[in-house]
């Protein structure tokens, strides 16, 4: 069995809102949990990037100093031991450094920016619905695939999934996709997935 889990709001605070906290702009705290359509959050955070002088590496700055969501090293340190865990994530490879080597580098797959002079002028996308596609490719390949996540942008993947629940997940999504188990600590999330073996 393969576990698939989000990394921002499961294993990591969301990225974006640690920026909207360090540099005050309230506007950059919307996340794929307020926001379903990908591609309209990424141009909205990219507008305010841009007219508020916000570079590359500042962010990467805020991230460094980021910590991981509490007991999230060892959750995933337990559940390596016994399956194989992929990291399916909406964040940038330019952004996630700082956090795999906090988690103890995890398997990642994820996007990538567009930078130049350490502006974020766009970002490339591995591919559209890369976390579904991906959970439909390990199934593929003979392998049952249990799934967590906690905002719109997971449902497919959730979906795609043999077996799938919700992690911390925002009341609006635990109300309009209520055919997902909802579970709120590590301790249950393990229980659910060690039940499945």
């Amino acid at each position: 069995m393969i576990i698939a889990l989000d990394l921002e709001g499961v294993l990591s605070p969301e990225i974006w809102i640690s920026v909207a906290e360090q540099t005050k702009i309230d506007e950059l705290r919307l996340t794929t949990r307020d926001i379903s359509d990908y591609d309209e959050l990424m141009q909205h955070r990219l507008k305010i990037l841009d007219s508020r002088g916000i570079k590359l590496s500042d962010i990467q700055r805020i991230i460094e100093d980021m910590t991981l969501l509490p007991g999230a090293k060892k959750f995933l340190d337990d559940l390596r031991e016994m399956y194989q865990v992929i990291i399916l994530s909406d964040t940038f490879a330019e952004f996630a450094k700082p956090i795999m080597k906090n988690l103890g580098y995890p398997t990642l797959f994820c996007h990538h920016l567009e930078v130049k002079d350490d502006r974020i002028v766009g970002y490339r996308l591995r591919q559209k619905n890369q976390k579904r596609c991906a959970v439909e490719a390990f199934k593929s390949l003979n392998f049952k695939v249990f799934a967590a996540g906690d905002s719109y942008n997971d449902i497919e993947m959730l979906k795609a999934a043999n077996a799938a629940c919700l992690f911390c997940a925002p009341d609006a999504v635990k109300k309009e996709f209520p055919q997902f188990k909802a579970v709120e600590t590590y301790e249950n999330l393990f229980k659910i997935i060690h039940e499945l073996n």
